[in-house]
């Protein structure tokens, strides 16, 4: 379930509510105005593809903005009209991916499954959503989701997290624990898991895998990450020289997630952890992102500890590209990556359910 939906979660009225989308409305309105005046013709790609960036940028870093400058009652508000809305716009979508969902619990942990149709499925993909660790939700990661599935031929569990800062560190790992536990226990073979996430659910991948290391859980097939925040002390030059070219907002905020945690310890930031014994690992992030630095700290550390990495650094591109741009070539390149990481590491390496040719060609009408 969304934030605003659980038990205890403070919302604010309707009218309350109403006012502020307006006001989102106005604040993207403004963000399109700003769009010719930032160059959008200019880029390494061609026209069209450099202007969906600028306008996706634009666009992007306005919303998350003024949705982060909300009281949190407001924002658990509109949070629960853009559930709703990707419930019903993005559901169709879905299908035509020729996947299906379904609302489960898992060890008690809400999510939504996500299973490619057609074949049996070869894998399961635990993935921990991004948002800052204070928002979004499955419904909203539906279309991501469905295009992992495809291109892996794995089922998807999106893990509904509990989020600051009503639920601050640890509770949001704590649910991944759950579900880890509960899928295992439940008869998921641990060398066909995977364990997916972006942004700040790519961070609390690493925190989950920090846990299973410390505690002896058995390997499992490998971690994909997309854009992953592994480092909440968030001092590297990139922060601040990417921040004009990414989406994220120039002050990223942790402090509702840390809640008086030390931002540079291992358990909330994988820059500092020992990665020794880590399954082969996938890490997806753009040139241009603010968390860019950290990341390549992170996949020397992996190749430095002997971890099978496959790291790909999209030059041009912000955070979490693939999610928000997944017709970009440089979105493509990365699904088709994954999609040939995952099939590398499965046990017996048997091919999904469609090859990636066929997966390009639907790819070219979808």
């Amino acid at each position: 379930m969304v934030m605003g939906r659980r038990e205890g979660v403070s919302r604010s009225s309707w009218p309350i509510a109403t006012t502020d989308l307006v006001g989102l409305a106005g604040q993207l309105t403004l963000s399109l105005g700003r769009v010719p005046f930032r160059k959008p013709w200019s880029g390494d790609g061609n026209l069209p593809h450099n202007l969906a960036v600028a306008v996706t940028r634009e666009t992007i870093r306005s919303f998350m903005g003024y949705l982060t400058s909300l009281p949190i009652q407001e924002f658990r508000s509109i949070e629960l009209v853009l559930d709703d809305l990707s419930g019903a716009a993005l559901t169709p979508v879905v299908r035509s991916l020729d996947v299906d969902q379904k609302a489960e619990s898992v060890s008690g942990v809400p999510g939504i499954w996500y299973r490619p149709r057609g074949a049996p499925a070869v894998g399961t993909v635990l993935y921990l959503h991004g948002g800052g660790y204070v928002g979004t939700s499955p419904r909203m990661y539906a279309v991501f989701a469905a295009w992992l599935s495809r291109r892996t031929g794995c089922v998807i569990f999106v893990d509904d997290l509990r989020l600051a800062p009503e639920f601050p560190f640890p509770a949001g790992l704590e649910d991944a624990v759950l579900v880890m536990e509960g899928l295992l226990s439940g008869g998921t073979d641990p060398a066909r898991l995977f364990v997916a996430g972006d942004s700040s659910g790519g961070g609390l991948v690493a925190s989950l895998m920090y846990s299973m290391n410390r505690t002896g859980h058995r390997p499992i097939g490998g971690v994909m990450l997309f854009s992953p925040e592994l480092d909440l002390l968030l001092d590297e030059p990139s922060v601040s020289d990417n921040a004009d070219r990414d989406i994220l907002p120039w002050n990223i905020p942790t402090t509702a997630y840390l809640h008086g945690r030390d931002p540079g310890s291992a358990p909330v930031s994988g820059v500092n952890q020992d990665v020794a014994g880590w399954p082969p690992t996938f890490v997806s992030f753009g040139g241009d992102e603010m968390f860019r630095d950290a990341i390549r700290i992170f996949v020397a550390h992996l190749e430095g500890a002997g971890v099978t990495t496959t790291a790909i650094e999209e030059p041009g591109m912000f955070h979490v590209f693939p999610i928000l741009m997944p017709w970009a070539e440089g979105s493509r390149r990365t699904y088709r990556a994954v999609g040939e990481f995952v099939r590398a590491h499965l046990p017996d390496a048997e091919p999904g359910p469609q090859s990636v040719d066929d997966c390009d060609r639907r790819d070219a009408v979808t």
